[in-house]
């Protein structure tokens, strides 16, 4: 884990992120919503880099929003795009929050990376297809530039400017697919890829002390909150389990005469009601130690479960009135932008967020089919 966040942590200040939002707005800006569907995959790309929220949310915030408004995108576009899409880091390996379910849960950490590729991608898609439907039906919510701008870049220019592509495509690979390969653990995947967000760093020149310090200050942080949470997850599990717990309601859920499909829609509503005033580190270890015995006992997979209830996750990243994202993106925002814009721009997405979850419900190899390949 320590090393994940460590890889996140040099890499949001490496500048890679940079480049990529140019070579974004080459290839996509020409179009109508072609920002707001760059940034959607900006933010996939981050999240298979870092595997955190906040960064690409606060990035983004800072690079993408005042490019779009600039360009007169309506505000609900512009700020959905950039919420939803940061939070991708929650389901797409690397994720840290992947990490602390799944030792919460005691499932494999490896298939739970490998089980959130499919939703994520699916997502993605999602909230892009959207974005291209809206501005093709409504061209002002994401207007296309000016002939001249359009023209602005060769297209041999645009070729040459997708080298700044390469290194976040090999990183992504030496980590996920070093995974999924079962040449590395993700233990060792994530220390592949810490030499190769230090690597990075260094080509694009920001491989300072003062970076450095900043970044192995905050991972001590987090890794920190990480260990006392699992600590006390472990305690937690292990005096539920010894005074019986989990056998009582795996007892109580078999001698229930209800479809197992309402018991697992009854859970996942509840997840969303609780995503409402509690944060998702707070939700699994609350949740999951009840919830898990029950997933079983009811014959569901806990890795197929795990990743939906990441998917939940999401929705309460984004929903009000305490969604930490909502407020990452106030606090980079620029003047005029009120959270009553953002509360609003969130709708669509939290609507295609529980589409997707549907869709990972009734399709469950939408998550299983890369965990069931793993070697």
């Amino acid at each position: 884990t320590g090393s994940s966040i460590f890889m996140a942590f040099i890499l949001q200040r490496s500048g890679v992120i940079e480049d990529l939002f140019t070579v974004m707005r080459m290839w996509f800006g020409p179009f109508r919503g072609g920002l707001a569907i760059g940034t959607v995959i900006i933010c996939t790309v981050m999240a298979a880099m870092t595997g955190i929220v906040g960064a690409a949310v606060a990035t983004m915030g800072i690079l993408a929003l005042p490019a779009m408004l600039n360009r007169k995108y309506d505000k609900r576009i512009a700020l959905g795009c950039i919420c939803a899409g940061g939070t991708l880091g929650i389901l797409i390996p690397p994720s840290v929050i992947t990490v602390v379910y799944a030792v919460t849960a005691g499932v494999s950490i490896g298939k739970m990376f490998m089980g959130g590729v499919g939703p994520g991608i699916l997502l993605s898609s999602l909230f892009i297809i959207y974005i291209a439907v809206r501005c093709w039906l409504q061209p002002e919510l994401g207007p296309a530039p000016s002939k001249q701008e359009r023209e602005q870049y060769s297209f041999k220019v645009k070729l040459i400017a997708l080298r700044a592509v390469i290194l976040p495509i090999l990183l992504i690979i030496g980590v996920l697919g070093s995974i999924y390969a079962g040449i590395a653990s993700p233990t060792e995947a994530a220390g592949v890829g810490c030499v190769g967000a230090i690597i990075s760093a260094a080509i694009y020149r920001k491989l300072t002390w003062e970076n450095i310090r900043e970044s192995v200050y905050s991972t001590a942080r987090t890794t920190a909150m990480i260990l006392w949470i699992t600590i006390g997850a472990r305690c937690f599990i292990s005096v539920f389990s010894a005074v019986g717990g989990d056998e009582l309601i795996a007892h109580f859920v078999s001698g229930m005469e209800i479809n197992r499909w309402i018991v697992l829609i009854l859970i996942q509503l509840m997840l969303v009601f609780l995503g409402l005033f509690l944060d998702e580190i707070g939700i699994i270890l609350l949740c999951v130690p009840i919830f898990l015995p029950i997933i079983k006992a009811l014959n569901f997979d806990p890795i197929w479960f795990g990743i939906l209830f990441l998917v939940n996750a999401q929705m309460d990243y984004i929903t009000p009135p305490f969604g930490y994202t909502l407020f990452y993106l106030k606090g980079v925002a620029p003047e005029g932008v009120t959270m009553g814009d953002i509360y609003r721009s969130i709708i669509p997405f939290v609507l295609l967020q529980a589409i997707g979850l549907a869709l990972c419900m009734l399709f469950p190899q939408i998550v299983l089919w890369l965990p069931n390949l793993m070697k």
